[in-house]
């Protein structure tokens, strides 16, 4: 019987197999429809009449998905942490410059669509870029998707997310991250709590995996953690 040419598949163009190895390799993720894509990483420095064939819009969404992606995570790292702990460090997470960097190191620039002959920023482009793709995920695969490529390929592949992290928060923050990163248990136990002289003095231990660290006292518990903390990675050649 005779096969119809209509239902054989599409070959492909260099153009596109480029992007969805692209897509693969940063993302760990197969495109369904191209279409999206391309509009990702179209700046409009290309001039079109048609704004919507640009990435300004994709990069709107994919600055809200990022953020919330980035916010659950940093919600489940920190349990402990209040609301203005935790958005400092998605803000360092999600800045422009880390965005950026992201872009570089994959290396979007080598797919992007713009205007050299203008005066741009490549670097800035790149990181806009990056968000863009991420929207453009988002409408191709849905969030749950879109999560599990940013945070088990993106994250893990283009940012040193423990390190990003260490170099801006405290000494109970650095503390978790290095237990967490190495699979220990650890906890902050309250070994005291005295009133003298209409002051409260809070004694705390760290233990990891069974054995005591750091040791400190302070008038709150907070305060009281932050320093046994430190005394730990003091211990531990941390810092």
């Amino acid at each position: 019987m005779a096969i119809s040419l209509n239902i054989l598949p599409k070959k492909r163009s260099q153009e596109e197999v480029n992007l969805i190895r692209f897509l693969i390799d940063c993302f760990g993720y197969r495109p369904k429809e191209l279409g999206v894509f391309w509009i990702a990483l179209t700046h409009r420095s290309m001039e079109f009449d048609d704004e919507s064939k640009t990435n300004e819009r994709l990069e709107f969404l994919g600055d809200a998905i990022l953020d919330a992606v980035v916010a659950e995570l940093l919600f489940s790292k920190f349990p402990g942490n209040d609301e203005g702990y935790l958005t400092k460090l998605k803000s360092k997470v999600v800045n422009r410059k880390t965005l950026a960097d992201i872009g570089e190191r994959m290396n979007i620039r080598a797919l992007l669509k713009y205007n050299a002959s203008r005066q741009v920023n490549i670097s800035s482009l790149e990181g806009n870029a990056f968000e863009a793709l991420v929207g453009a995920i988002y409408l191709d695969a849905g969030f749950e998707t879109t999560k599990k490529c940013i945070q088990n390929h993106v994250l893990r592949k283009f940012v040193d997310l423990n390190k990003l992290l260490e170099e801006e928060i405290d000494f109970k923050s650095r503390l978790i991250i290095w237990c967490q990163k190495k699979r220990l248990k650890f906890s902050f136990e309250i070994e005291g709590e005295t009133h003298v002289l209409g002051a409260w003095e809070y004694s705390i231990q760290v233990n990891i995996n069974g054995r005591d660290f750091g040791k400190a006292k302070a008038p709150s518990k907070k305060q009281a953690e932050q320093l046994a903390a430190q005394e730990t990675l003091k211990l531990l050649g941390e810092i």
